[in-house]
């Protein structure tokens, strides 16, 4: 159950609408404002769509009534995903047979959890909404495959006729066509998020997730067809699960299952670049209209160069692939796994450096940014309140945690850019939903941060609790 005492407001008193937030440089505490192309803080319409690309047939359709209702653009979505996972399942089913479709579904699904369980991870800072991570998966387990298999099929099919060289048509299928149509047919699932669903894409941790669920969508689905048609060679020599299906198994489960992710992972920190970049007195439009159009671009030309690498590898002689395999995949996968990382911690210290001016204004304990900015904290606080509230304490702790996050890349992107009214007037109103979630949930998730503060040592001595809800989380017998 919830504590039910009456939670003492901010100090100075004062209605949520006229809460004032210092900015570093001022005497005076004054709104912090945000420029007017600053990405998740311009620009937003109800559910948070906003004009990143702008364009005429964006805007018409955007502006129409019959395409405002969420229910129409959600069950459109549906339909064409539902209608491409059918129409893919009959052409899978139909190339592999229905045993082979069974084997390959089985076996394909071994590197999902894991790959799932390790993006999911890496977004635990600032965790995006499950609806846009399952569209993203199932846009690049059905409409991005259906789109790959149709459209290579027909370019091997005519550049096999156009040249009379089936073996030929199938490598230069397999290293020009097949990148350039697969990548782009999952890049379409980060632009339509960054697009309709801008308030959750904030950065290089989101366009890696987001690119890293689509990919391992598509990855499942084109696994199926693999083992499928390894275990129906095996069928044909007698041998059932033979040499073809343990080999294939091998090396797309075992061996390389995060190939896919890794290049489409280049074209989602490409579109997280843009979702960084701030806008400055001096910076023209222009440029910044340049970026946004060049940055996602070259992500996506060198996930389609890396992907063609990856897949003519086997051209370059019976050690290609391994060559490749170790003097290229394994460093990149590295390094941009570390990138990750190192960007969820960059995230982490800014919440430390922004959360403050909060506490200074009387909306956090002086002790919650300290405790927000790290992921054994948060988790302890999650912990404390579920032991000591139940698990409904849990969650408004971690919901709790995702505004304060919210509310801390927002005033990072408001400082780096420069103001107008109507961003101004888009910052404000978006600062105080976000205020407004926290002082819901802070009679709960108060005291637990400031426990989880305490037991980490990021705090040696508290001051005296200001209200006697907070005694519990300063005892430290009290677990």
């Amino acid at each position: 159950m919830y504590e039910t005492y009456e939670q003492p407001p901010p100090h100075p008193a004062a209605p949520v609408q006229d809460q004032v937030v210092p900015v570093p440089g001022h005497a005076v505490p004054v709104p912090a404002v945000p420029g007017s192309d600053v990405p998740d803080a311009a620009h937003w319409q109800g559910d948070g769509v906003r004009r990143a690309f702008p364009s005429r047939w964006l805007l018409r359709l955007r502006g129409s009534r019959f395409w405002r209702s969420r229910a129409v653009r959600a069950t459109a979505l549906i339909l064409l995903l539902a209608l491409s996972g059918l129409v893919l399942l009959a052409l899978v089913r139909e190339q592999t047979g229905t045993r082979g479709f069974l084997v390959g579904l089985g076996l394909a699904v071994f590197p999902v959890p894991l790959l799932v369980t390790a993006f999911r991870w890496l977004d635990r800072v600032e965790p995006g909404p499950w609806r846009n991570l399952i569209f993203a998966f199932t846009w690049g387990s059905c409409a991005a495959a259906l789109v790959a298999i149709t459209a290579n099929s027909f370019a091997v099919r005519w550049i096999a006729v156009a040249t009379a060289d089936p073996d030929g048509a199938d490598t230069l299928g397999a290293t020009v066509v097949a990148p350039v149509v697969e990548e782009c047919a999952k890049a379409v699932a980060i632009l339509l998020i960054f697009l309709f669903r801008r308030r959750h894409f904030t950065g290089i941790v989101d366009g890696v997730v987001i690119a890293g669920f689509t990919a391992t969508g598509f990855a499942f689905t084109e696994n199926i067809l693999y083992l499928g048609n390894a275990f129906g060679e095996d069928q044909s020599f007698g041998t059932g699960l033979g040499a073809v299906t343990a080999g294939t198994f091998f090396v797309r489960v075992i061996m390389s299952p995060f190939a896919h992710p890794l290049f489409t992972v280049l074209t989602g920190i490409g579109f997280g670049l843009v979702a960084l970049t701030p806008t400055r007195r001096g910076r023209t439009r222009a440029w910044v209209r340049i970026r946004r159009v060049a940055l996602p671009l070259l992500g996506l030309l060198l996930a389609m160069g890396m992907h063609a690498l990856w897949n003519g590898s086997a051209s370059f002689g019976p050690l290609g692939f391994y060559a490749v395999y170790g003097l290229f995949m394994v460093p990149v996968f590295a390094f941009l796994t570390w990138l990750a990382i190192w960007t969820r911690q960059r995230e982490l210290r800014m919440l430390g450096a922004e959360l403050p001016a909060y506490a200074s204004a009387g909306w956090l304990d002086p002790a919650e940014p300290l405790a927000l900015s790290s992921m054994r904290a948060r988790s302890l606080a999650q912990g404390y309140a579920a032991r000591s509230y139940g698990p409904a304490a849990a969650r408004a702790v971690a919901e709790y945690e995702r505004s304060a996050t919210a509310l801390a890349f927002l005033r990072y992107r408001a400082r780096r850019s420069t103001a107008t009214p109507e961003s101004a007037a888009a910052f404000t109103a978006r600062e105080r939903e976000l205020l407004q979630e926290l002082w819901q949930r802070k009679r709960t998730a108060g005291p637990a941060l400031v426990y989880a503060a305490q037991v980490t040592g990021r705090i040696r001595l508290l001051p005296p609790p200001y209200h006697p809800a907070y005694a519990a989380a300063y005892n430290p017998y009290k677990h």
